[in-house]
């Protein structure tokens, strides 16, 4: 992740894109949770917090996926888009709670939202993300210009691969354009700031007011949008140590599929040659390598 992790707050959101919590077996997890727009995201859940005595761990790795400690866990990579963003508070003062007035996205970037898909003794989404201090991962940051159909998000798209110990790589997750998300722009960010105020603890999710009160009402926020759908044949594979993960958020008025596949070939090539990874225009690109706990 970027320099200023260690104050960042970060959150993920649960079904936001169409058919994922299916094939990733977790939709009978929110069986429960009545939401009024079928297509609406399920929940939002927090996966690092600054300090907690839970999530304050920091998972995020740019170069590695680190497996649990307990090798009979079973782990999942999930392609996703996060934007970091700014939290705007209403100026009314109160002793009970303050409310987020607006969420505001400044940049967006590749990332890899691991996830445990066995852990029987989870009751918490946030249970199954923060598994290592490598569960997480970030590509480069892109600038928003403005969070809209006009803006830079709108021409942009989701690619991701896997390679099996230097093999070729190919594609792990469906290449989708960002604005195919169940919620996006507007819409995504006005939910997201209404779950901030209203999200109560409740089955798989948890009290979201209260998490920002023990954060100390953050002024900024990481929140992973929601893993792409699966290639079939990755639907129910877990990741063993060796795999090599690529997720890329690119421009795709200007870089074709085969032009992003032969970067992720570059990519691979130059870290394992030991090379830093040199930034793209156009282009962010997570690189990770899946590890064992104790290498």
């Amino acid at each position: 992740m970027q320099a200023d992790k260690q104050a960042i707050i970060s959150f993920g959101l649960a079904g936001n894109f169409a058919n994922h919590l299916e094939q990733a077996g977790e939709a009978k997890d929110f069986a429960n949770i009545v939401c009024d727009d079928a297509n609406a995201p399920k929940g939002v859940f927090p996966f690092y917090v600054p300090n907690s005595a839970t999530l304050g761990r920091d998972c995020f790795n740019d170069k590695a996926i680190i497996l649990p400690q307990d090798s009979t866990k079973r782990i999942q990579a999930e392609p996703e888009v996060a934007l970091e963003c700014e939290i705007i508070y209403e100026d009314i003062d109160s002793s009970v709670q303050r409310l987020v007035k607006a969420v505001v996205p400044k940049f967006f970037m590749a990332c890899n939202d691991a996830s445990v898909r066995n852990d029987c003794y989870a009751t918490k989404i946030s249970q199954k993300k923060n598994f290592s201090l490598g569960s997480k991962g970030l590509g480069t940051k892109i600038s928003i210009d403005t969070f809209t159909k006009s803006g830079i998000c709108q021409r942009y798209s989701i690619a991701s691969f896997i390679s099996h110990k230097g093999t070729e790589f190919v594609p792990y997750g469906e290449c989708s354009a960002l604005h195919s998300y169940s919620y996006f722009y507007s819409k995504l960010t006005e939910w997201i700031a209404c779950k901030l105020n209203t999200q109560k603890d409740f089955g798989v999710l948890e009290d979201l007011p209260q998490i920002l009160v023990q954060a100390g009402y953050p002024r900024q926020a990481l929140i992973s949008i929601g893993a792409t759908r699966y290639m079939p044949r990755y639907e129910q594979y877990f990741l063993q140590v060796g795999d090599e993960l690529a997720i890329v958020v690119f421009d795709h008025t200007r870089f074709s599929a085969t032009q992003v596949r032969e970067l992720v070939e570059s990519i691979a090539k130059t870290r394992r040659d030991g090379a830093p990874q040199s930034c793209v225009d156009g282009i962010s690109a997570l690189y990770q390598i899946v590890q064992a706990h104790n290498a």
